[in-house]
């Protein structure tokens, strides 16, 4: 039986995975972007791809944000 993992562990799972991948970026940054994409998959049939889903999605908007400051 698989540990059901709360919403704050899965944004803190998704944070850590995105400060690996933009170490430039500020933590504050990377969770505002984090917890942004998350709501909106709130309250969405997606539980079980949630993680990956908001990890996507955050990962364009810091793509974008940062593009856009060069």
């Amino acid at each position: 039986m698989a540990k059901e993992v709360s919403d704050e562990e899965t944004i803190q799972q998704v944070v850590e995975r995105l400060q690996e991948k933009f170490p430039d970026t500020p933590k504050a940054d990377i969770e505002d972007a984090t917890r942004t994409e998350f709501a909106e998959f709130a309250g969405r049939p997606v539980k079980d791809y949630l993680a990956i889903l908001v990890e996507r999605s955050a990962k364009k908007r810091l793509k974008k944000s940062a593009g856009s400051t060069n």
